[in-house]
């Protein structure tokens, strides 16, 4: 993010749930009962839904549209047609729409609802950055909360404070670089194996392991006030090595460190803004992204070029690798997911639309089998993988090349399916070879254009897996 910081702060507060917010950058009016309460006082009065409340007919939310002026649909239609999505590079409006794989909503539930909380109330304090809630799983969620980092168990229904930035932040650790801190706005963070890494909005950078007292270590990644640390990440060094902790700030630098004495190993410098960066599942590769309409994989220990990802048309800001390291997602201000075979990185093979805003958040699932889009209001989109696709037009296998491949994400069963390799050129670093086309991440519902449904419907007895 390259603009000023004070000018884009917003607060998310609870009190704000009913507000019309039809911008991504700014908050809206917010309207009133038909009885002329106030919002408080409703608030006061609401508390969980549970999945029998919810059959009986209350709102999943706990909203009490009955009280209100607007229905749950007009208020959606409304949002619908005047959310302004944010942009910060100017484009015709009929851009990536072309390109972007057709979309048709499955007709049965991908869920089923269990249960809805208004003792969970997370804090988002900037517009652009969404990396402030982490599920470890199906139970235990760690949320922001003003100037606490809380861990909420949904078995015990009850929140407990992790980390605390109110006051003094000390580290309990004497390490070079380590310094105390006072007072963090939290703007990212991370949870894994029991470690909490947090960012700030003045370049500070957070490390807090859950099941020990205190902060391991602390430290401000730039010295300038206005060098926002964007995006942290927790992962594995190549081969098995030790856990290493990532952080990416506005003043363009990617700084790496060990956690056993928190030593700078790494410092990564780039062109733009970094936003958000991920590491490969196998701690090789590192998807960069920021202030600029392409990304970057380069290599995780030299910081080395590897590819350019060209196709966004605006800042991006969400990244997630698929467990096989093949493929990175990337989410942009274009209101678009692409995919992309890091084994082949001229274009995307793949283009997923959002619906309203920017996609700010991706993840796959531990199998590789769901990708979860959110955007910054009202959407999350959850994409399966399950099909194949014909090869576009033009596309010719090199004469006399009769080897197969396996298609990723499939498993071999029986004989050997695939096409046939086509003459493609790898970037350095890359080791594997790409197959011409790989099988898209299609919504949950075959494209009509699709020449494998006809097989979908024989194996899964009906026309493809549905979207949410």
């Amino acid at each position: 993010m390259a603009h000023d910081l004070q000018d884009d702060l917003e607060v998310v507060g609870a009190g704000d749930d009913y507000g019309f917010e039809f911008h991504d950058d700014a908050g809206g009016d917010r309207y009133q009962t038909s009885g002329g309460r106030s919002q408080t006082h409703m608030d006061k009065q609401m508390d969980a839904t549970s999945a029998l409340e919810f059959r009986q007919g209350k709102d999943m939310q706990g909203i009490p549209w009955e009280r209100l002026n607007y229905t749950r649909d007009q208020y959606r239609q409304v949002r619908l047609r005047q959310y302004n999505n944010y942009e910060s590079l100017a484009r015709p409006r009929d851009g990536p729409e072309k390109e972007c794989q057709r979309v048709e909503g499955r007709r049965d539930n991908f869920y089923d609802f269990q249960s809805n909380t208004r003792h969970v109330k997370p804090t988002i304090v900037h517009f652009q950055l969404r990396n402030l809630l982490w599920a470890i799983s199906k139970h235990d969620v760690y949320v922001m909360q003003n100037y606490s980092v809380m861990h909420w168990s949904s078995l015990l229904g009850r929140g407990k404070e992790v980390l605390n930035v109110a006051g003094q932040v000390a580290p309990s650790q004497t390490v070079r670089g380590a310094r105390p801190l006072s007072r963090v706005q939290i703007s990212t963070m991370a949870v894994k194996d029991n470690l909490v890494v947090a960012g700030g909005f003045h370049g500070e950078f957070i490390c807090k392991h859950v099941d020990q007292p205190g902060v391991a270590f602390c430290t401000n990644l730039t010295g300038n006030k206005k060098s926002i640390t964007n995006a942290v990440e927790i992962y594995k060094a190549p081969n098995g090595g030790s856990t290493r902790v990532m952080g990416a700030n506005n003043d363009c630098v990617v700084r790496t460190f060990d956690t056993e004495k928190y030593s700078l190993l790494t410092e990564f410098s780039f062109p733009w803004s970094v936003n958000n960066m991920s590491v490969s599942p196998d701690g090789k590769l590192l998807a960069v992204l920021g202030d600029s309409s392409d990304c970057l994989i380069a290599d995780s220990q030299s910081g080395k070029e590897i590819a350019s990802l060209r196709g966004h048309k605006d800042y991006s800001f969400a990244s997630a690798w698929h467990p096989d390291g093949r493929v990175v997602a990337t989410g942009n201000q274009d209101r678009t997911c692409r995919l992309w075979d890091v084994r082949n990185p001229s274009e995307a093979f793949a283009v997923l639309e959002g619906r309203i805003g920017a996609v700010r958040g991706l993840k796959f699932s531990p199998d590789g089998r769901f990708l979860a889009a959110s955007e910054p209001a009202d959407f999350v989109r959850v994409y399966e993988r399950r099909c194949r696709v014909r090869p576009r037009a033009g596309d010719r296998p090199v004469r006399g090349d009769r080897r197969r491949v396996l298609q990723p994400g499939r498993r071999r069963r029986g004989p050997l399916r695939g096409r046939r390799r086509q003459d493609v050129r790898q970037p350095a670093g890359v080791p594997q070879a790409a197959p011409a086309r790989l099988p898209r991440l299609l919504p949950l519902k075959c494209n009509r254009l699709h020449s494998a449904c006809q097989s979908c419907a024989a194996k899964y007895g009906r026309v493809g897996p549905g979207n949410t």
